[in-house]
Parts: structure tokens; sequence; C-alpha cells
């Protein structure tokens, strides 16, 4: 396809499509003949998503195997230094296997560091537990486990510093604990994010993975549970895959995002289950390298705060494509949030073959997120976003809020349905709105609110048998 072989609006601004490389912005007026537009887009969106040819990964062999000493979490006897050496020691290529021993089947351990083309393993009904002493994970002498202004003062529980082709695997689990009062304190890690919560202040509790540069990463199978914060931060790479992942956090676990892909670029995330205390997935797009090429596909999400791209968009982000995804009792579902101290153009951003039930905020696009009254040289702006295929069952809110008139949402609607428009609110402010050319049962208004198109007959998106049970693993105590 030539660079510029279609040229389409949604949502009142151009587009041409680009092979591969996604969109590049054309200047134009509002165009009202969007018959072909929506279908011309979903018909291409394999072409702006993760550039590579992703497979199942493969569990390399081991160099080391080491075994359980514990049943349940010892934290008398860390075994920090132990996996630290044969990580250090272990070829590329290789892994680093943690196998039970009979019925010790628990490893307990402080921060630890990959290493480059080496695999950490963990094998079934295992489960390697995080340290709760703060000072374990101290960047500076006593900066973790406190609330303060500052925040960010914990390592996290394992770190990929620029190391390509990492990855963690395995059917064991990792478990954070941070529902577990800290060692010679009173207070939980989610405790402190609470209290930070409340006082308006930054909590420091460790991620149980920071990735940062880890080009061609893989997250294989592997559980992870109750982290302090975030789950998975990566940021700075090109090429990651999270195939197969689980996490399980409670709901009321503040700031325990599930994965979190930023600035990167060729990033898959696919068959995962992800039931969190915040955004089950969060695409950043802070000031930096590109956010783009990412594909969020064959996933299941429970409760958190939904398919989110932002609140940093800054430095853009483009050519995302979300496909056959179920959210079932989110508070939110389909969402991009940012603000005027963070914003920037978010757009080619194609959601395809979703269902979302019981779920607070179905759709929500926000320009304003949590703004404070400060900065406004960053405005947001979310365009060329289309809905194809998309069911929402049960009550809810929808919001459609661009951030002015010169910087509107432009979003399109094709074969998106509410099983009862009666009972879904929705709101919507300097938007604009395409429908069709697909079934649309609402119509959206609003202040500085415009519709382009019509829709037209068709069937709802099939959601039968999509919302399937969280899976449980049986604890390795």
């Amino acid at each position: 396809m030539a660079r510029q072989s279609l040229v389409r609006a949604v949502g009142g601004v151009g587009y041409a499509l680009a092979c591969p490389r996604g969109f590049v912005r054309v200047r134009g007026k509002l165009e009202h003949s969007l018959t072909m537009s929506l279908v011309a887009l979903a018909a291409v969106a394999a072409q702006a998503q993760d550039l590579r040819h992703v497979t199942e990964p493969v569990i390399p062999p081991s160099c080391a195997v080491l075994t359980a000493r514990s049943i349940g979490p010892n934290d008398a006897a860390p075994d920090t230094r132990l996996i630290q050496d044969a990580l250090d020691r272990c070829d590329a290529g290789h892994a680093v296997e943690l196998k039970p021993d009979g019925a010790a089947n628990s490893f307990l351990s402080g921060p630890l560091q990959l290493r480059a083309g080496v695999t950490l393993s963990v094998d079934a009904n295992v489960t390697l537990y995080g340290s709760r002493n703060p000072r374990d994970y101290d960047i500076t002498p006593g900066s973790c486990g406190v609330v303060n202004q500052a925040g960010h003062g914990c390592k996290p529980l394992i770190a990929g510093n620029r190391v390509a082709h990492a990855g963690v695997m395995g059917d064991g689990a990792i478990d954070g604990r941070g529902g577990a009062k800290l060692t010679g304190q009173n207070v939980s890690w989610w405790d402190l994010a609470q209290e930070a919560k409340l006082k308006n202040l930054n909590q420091s509790c460790p991620r149980i993975m920071i990735l940062t540069g880890a080009d061609d990463f893989t997250l294989y199978r592997i559980t992870l549970k109750n982290s302090p914060n975030f789950h998975v931060s990566y940021s700075g790479g090109n090429g990651f895959t999270a195939w197969g992942v689980i996490i399980d956090t409670p709901k009321m676990a503040r700031n325990t995002d599930g994965i979190d892909p930023g600035n990167s670029t060729n990033v898959t995330i696919t068959h995962c289950y992800i039931n969190a205390g915040d955004d089950n997935v969060a695409i950043k797009a802070g000031h930096g390298a590109p956010t783009t090429h990412m594909t969020i596909s064959h996933n299941h999400f429970y409760t958190g705060h939904g398919m989110s791209i932002g609140s940093e968009t800054d430095g853009g982000a483009s050519a995302i494509r979300v496909s056959d995804l179920s959210i079932d009792g989110a508070d939110n579902g389909i969402r991009i949030k940012s603000n005027s101290s963070r914003g920037g153009l978010v757009h080619d951003i194609i959601y395809e073959d979703v269902c979302i039930r019981d779920t607070k905020n179905p759709i929500l696009m926000d320009s304003n997120y949590s703004y404070s009254g400060t900065a406004r040289d960053k405005l947001p702006e979310f365009t060329g976003i289309v809905l194809h295929n998309v069911q929402v069952i049960g009550p809810g809110k929808i919001t459609l809020d661009g951030f002015d008139s010169a910087h509107r949402l432009g979003i399109g609607f094709d074969n998106v349905t509410l099983d009862d428009p009666a009972k879904t609110k929705i709101t919507g402010v300097h938007a604009l709105v395409t429908l069709g050319p697909g079934p649309v049962n609402f119509l959206p208004a609003g202040d500085d609110l415009k519709i382009a198109g019509a829709p037209g007959q068709g069937v709802p998106n099939a959601c039968e048998g999509k919302f399937v049970p969280f899976p449980v693993k049986p604890d390795a105590h």
C-alpha cells in the first residue's frame, strides 16, 4: 500500500494510513461523508500494530536449578544472594529455575537484577515471595516504606535494566506481599498507599518488576500477585511480550496497575488474565521515545480501572490495536486519560471485538483527568479513535470529553451497542463523533459535540462465551 493510498477522516481530523509506520497527520477540514472510513481502518488494523511476528514463547533450558527450602515465606532465611548468584553466572539463552523440593515450595527475596539473555523460571506450585523489609528496597537510606512529598524511594523486586532477550517465565507465582505488615511497622504497603491518598502525598512502595530498555523481553505464564505498587513497568524498549500472564491483586489495593508499557515500540500483551486495584493495562506515553505499535489481544480483565492509555501522553501514542477483550466488573472499560499538564496527541487507536459487562464507565475519554490546576502547556488531543464491534452489557456512564474546540476528541463508533441504552448515561463536550456504518443504538449529545455519519443495520457484537471465570492456581503454601 502506498504511504498515502488511504486518506480518511475520523472525527473530523484526516489521517493517511501508512504501511507499516502507522498514521501520518494530514491537515484538512471535517468530512461528513464517512461511510467507508471505519471499515477501512478496521480492515488494515494489522498493519499498524506490533510489527513483529509474535509466537508462543518457550521456556529455555536451565543453567541452574535451585530447590526451595521452606513452606511459605521464611523471613529469617532470604534467598536473595542464592538467586542473584545463579542469575549472574548463567549463560545467555538459559534459565535459572526455582523448583519445589517435596513440601518445600517457597523462596524469599529482596531486589534482584536480571541479566541479558537470562530467564528467571518459577516452576508450578512454587512461589517467590518479596521481602517485607523496606530497608532491602532502599534507593537511599530510609527512602522506602514511607509517605512523603518525594516518593519513588524503592527499588523493584525484579529489575531489568537494558537486559536484551531476558525474561520471567513459568507456571509458578511471584507474590509481592502488598497486604502483609512491614518489618518493624504496623502497616502494609497498601496501607501506605492509602495514607498517601488521604494526605495528598506520595508513597514509596516497590513494584514487582521494572524493565528499562530491555529489548525483546518476555513474560510467559507467570502469575504475579499482591504487588505493593505496579506489577510490571516496561519502558524505553523495542520488543516486549506478555503471554499467558495472570495478575491477581485485590480491588482495594491502590496503584497496583497490571502491565504498563510506555515509550516503547513493538509490544504484545496477549492471552492474559488481569485482576488489579488500578489500571489493568495502562499504556504510558510521557516525554521520550515513541509509544507506538502495540497489540493488546485475546485478554480478560476483571476488577481494575480498565484498558487505559495515559495519563502521560505528552510524548504521543499511536498505532495501538486492542482486540478480543472482555472487561467484567471493572471501574472503567475503554479509557484514554490525560490533562493539560501532561497531554499530547493520541491517535490511530482501534478497539475491535470488545465485550464490557457491569462496568461503571464502559467508555471514558477524559481530557481533564486528575487536573490539579497547575500547568496548561501540554494539551491533550485524542483523535482517530475507533471502536468497532463493541458491546456494553449492564448500566454505566459513557464520557466523551475533548479538551477544547481546538483539541477535540475525534472518535468513531461502528457496531457499538448497549444492551439497555436507557440505563446508560452519556455525556460529551468538544467532540466530533462518527456513527456507522454498522449499528449504534445510542446518540451522544453535549456542548460543542458534533455528529457525522449515520448508523446502519447489523448484528451486535457476539459476547457469548467471552466472559470466563478468573483462573485460580493453588497457592504454594
